[in-house]
């Protein structure tokens, strides 16, 4: 049987994650599923002030970031 190895996410990538989190109309549980982790994970990232982006970088992610769309599985 294989060992399940522990993911490690880099800051810029939890800020990434956090910051799909408050686009309207998705949920963290939604955001948590397309990268295959717990919703508890994004939530501590949500609580944990030392991955929260400012708001000039905000600005400039929104522009790279895709727009997620509710899909129905």
């Amino acid at each position: 049987m294989a060992r399940r190895t522990k993911r490690l996410w880099a800051d810029e990538e939890k800020r990434t994650i956090r910051f799909q989190t408050t686009a309207p109309g998705v949920s963290v549980a939604q955001v948590a599923r397309c990268y295959a982790m717990s919703a508890n994970m994004v939530f501590k990232w949500l609580r944990d002030p030392w991955y929260a982006s400012d708001p000039e970088a905000d600005e400039d992610l929104a522009a790279d970031t895709p727009c997620f769309l509710p899909v129905d599985c």
